[in-house]
């Protein structure tokens, strides 16, 4: 039904000709949508490949070979949102295991594990991963599952994918890499010996902000297997519909990541040396502590700069309230420019304690940096900060 492009082929090839449908009655270029929710069976026992679209759907696996494809993975299963892939790897556990987590991952991964996944007997390890010694230190004879967000949302702090993942294997215990902030464009964790890789599609992979996805990709046949049935189980996969706009989107992911970085890098280099600016977080600077680590198990730094002003909420309002080109949103990874308090927004549904424990304070501002001009962003983004210190002045703070 699918084709897929030879491994050999470029990445920037494959991301266009990877997971094709091959549609032999009008021979359509762009992949067909199939909406149907069922499917035909010729006779008992035999069909073309497909029965129900819970289980499985043409286009839906369209989209699942390519980024099984371009991910280095012997399958993919795309789920409804991120989250529901987060979801359905965990519920690879058993009452009792143990999981390792980083403690300063997306919040809502956060609070599934902490306030959900824990109440069915899983027990949680949230540690600083910077030192993959402290990923040693906290396992136990029960690990089975080790979670690294790298880089971290939204310090961006980076974990030594295959120093932990060897430290894993000494356990046997799954290794699973959020893969959501660089793509594959820029990270391939498959390559460095890690069992899963997961993504929120509603980010890059789609890159238009206007579907919620997700997708968990396998190592091995044998994982791919036990993923496709738990998601098939719980029914978390993604609709036809959302899965064929995901499909359109990642055909120009190259591209669109190229553009994010540029922009990012550029915009971190003027925060980096703006009077306002307490501190800066972003992979592709030099002054970043894990600099090097970055150059070694990435390609690209990735379009999110996280950086920090002293301010309160009162500030971050007229910071906020006198952009022109980035909307005041949660969520990332669209072409379009988007900024966010994490205390405020996207990590509230963490504790306070945790929230701090991860680095992230009040005056914390995470950047989603777009495809627009850098140059217009940059002179945005000025604007506010100027906004922002004028309520000192005028004493509106």
């Amino acid at each position: 039904m699918t084709t897929d492009s030879d491994s050999s082929t470029h990445f920037g090839t494959r991301v266009v000709h990877s997971g094709k449908i091959a549609d032999t009655a009008f021979n359509s270029v762009m992949p067909p949508l199939y909406p149907s929710s069922t499917f035909a069976f010729d006779r008992l026992g035999e069909n073309k490949g497909f029965d129900y679209t819970r289980s499985g759907n043409p286009t839906r696996k369209a989209l699942e070979d390519c980024l099984a494809n371009l991910e280095g993975g012997v399958d993919a299963v795309c789920t409804g949102t991120g989250m529901s892939a987060v979801t359905g790897i965990l519920h690879l556990l058993q009452p009792g295991d143990h999981v390792i987590a980083g403690h300063d991952i997306y919040g809502g991964t956060y609070r599934l594990m902490h306030d959900v996944f824990a109440k069915l007997g899983i027990n949680f390890s949230f540690v600083e991963m910077v030192n993959p010694e402290n990923v040693r230190k906290t396992l136990t004879p029960a690990t089975r599952m080790v979670w690294i967000e790298t880089p971290s949302n939204p310090m961006l702090k980076l974990a030594d994918i295959a120093a932990i993942t060897a430290i894993a294997k000494t356990r046997d215990a799954i290794t699973v890499v959020d893969n959501t902030f660089l793509s594959p464009v820029f990270q391939q964790p498959l390559s460095l010996g890690v069992d899963i890789v997961m993504h929120s599609t509603t980010k890059y992979i789609n890159g238009h902000s206007d579907v919620v996805g997700g997708v968990i990709i396998s190592r091995t046949a044998e994982l791919a297997e036990r993923i496709r049935y738990m998601t098939n189980a719980l029914g978390l996969t993604e609709s036809p519909w959302d899965a064929w706009l995901v499909l359109r989107g990642v055909r120009t992911l190259p591209h669109r990541m190229r553009a994010h970085a540029t922009g990012a890098q550029q915009l971190a280099e003027y925060l980096s040396t703006h009077p306002q600016v307490v501190a800066v977080h972003y992979p592709g600077l030099p002054s970043h502590p894990q600099y090097a680590l970055a150059q070694q198990q990435m390609t690209g730094y990735g379009g999110v700069v996280t950086f920090e002003v002293d301010t309160d909420k009162a500030g971050l309002d007229r910071l906020f309230g006198a952009l022109k080109l980035y909307s005041l949103a949660e969520s990332l990874g669209g072409v379009e420019s988007l900024i966010e308090s994490p205390w405020y927004m996207s990590h509230m549904s963490m504790s306070e304690t945790a929230r701090t424990c991860a680095g992230i304070h009040t005056g914390t501002i995470r950047v989603s940096v777009g495809i627009e001009d850098p140059a217009d962003l940059i002179e945005d983004l000025n604007n506010g900060l100027r906004a922002m210190l004028a309520s000192f002045a005028t004493g509106q703070q």
